[in-house]
């Protein structure tokens, strides 16, 4: 038997197979539905809470209080200093601007800040971090730089904030790992379960293949193009859902979570690369599954 009359007899066999046990490929389909559907919706929160974590970590801004007995030149000085050793950007900021800008934070009870004898602020360095220092551990040593610098009576960069920002961040990547590991391992299970009945169903056929003398690689193949198809199908089925969720769920999400990620800020569900990926995963389980259940039932 040529090659291209091997494949299409393996197509043809495999096709015969979904259509004479239905309910048995349908909850395998299913299974593999839900699974790549999750996961869709797992990778989306998943960019959107990066990019959330992102537009957070860009505010993120060291605060440097100066001895109020440095001169502008001193202040200039330290400025520059400040820039060198974080890569980043320095403004100073004057006790009166300080003084104005807290008044303003305040609304109508800054009113009761003209009543002061004096400035109680004292002159400071707002600097800007790049991003690649924007980590709890950079922004410590950073700190601990600024602080030893002459002139320098305090920094302040929210560190509490920031390395619980930095803890969240960690416990949702973890976290969706773990899930993700479940939801593959329960689903190729499933699908091994139901392709192990479709192959008992098929048991009469199989004997009489061995018994005419096909190889094991002839007998295994369409098994594993059943499982190839059932991945296929069960990825179809997902991508059109997240399709019609975000068409149909995605406006109300977007302005339920609009005071959060912005009035662009949502992540659409589907991009052509995670289409593509999303069915290359879904093939994946439906062939490891099969693969799975024609080792453990052809002892071949």
């Amino acid at each position: 038997m040529s090659v291209l009359a091997k494949a299409a007899y393996f197509w043809r066999s495999a096709a015969s197979g979904l259509r004479h046990a239905p309910f048995i490929h349908f909850v395998a389909v299913t299974t593999i539905a839900i699974a790549i559907f999750s996961a869709g919706l797992a990778q989306a929160t998943g960019r959107m809470v990066e990019a959330l974590i992102g537009s957070l970590g860009g505010e993120v801004q060291v605060t440097v209080y100066l001895s109020p007995e440095l001169d502008e030149e001193g202040a200039a000085v330290l400025r520059e200093r400040m820039v060198a050793l974080s890569g980043g950007k320095a403004y100073l900021v004057p006790p009166r601007a300080a003084l104005e800008r807290l008044a303003t934070e305040l609304g109508d009870l800054g009113e009761a800040l003209a009543q002061l004898p004096e400035n109680p602020l004292p002159p400071s360095l707002e600097l800007e971090v790049p991003p690649e220092r924007r980590t709890p551990g950079a922004l410590k040593i950073l700190a601990q730089q600024l602080r030893a610098l002459p002139g320098v009576t305090g920094v302040d960069y929210g560190e509490e904030a920031v390395e619980r920002l930095s803890a969240i961040s960690k416990a949702l990547r973890y976290g969706g790992w773990v899930a993700f590991a479940v939801v593959l391992i329960a689903t190729v299970v499933i699908v091994s379960a139901t392709l192990q009945l479709a192959i008992y169903a098929r048991r009469g056929e199989i004997e009489i293949q061995k018994l005419v003398g096909a190889t094991d690689r002839f007998v295994k193949a369409p098994f594993l193009i059943e499982g190839f198809l059932q991945g296929l199908l069960g990825a179809g089925v997902a991508l059109a859902g997240l399709v019609a969720f975000e068409r149909f769920a995605g406006p109300g999400l977007a302005s339920l979570f609009s005071f959060l990620v912005g009035p662009g800020g949502m992540v659409p569900l589907l991009e052509p690369r995670i289409a593509l990926e999303l069915l290359a995963a879904g093939c994946a389980l439906g062939l490891g599954g099969s693969f799975i259940a024609v080792g453990r039932f052809l002892r071949v």
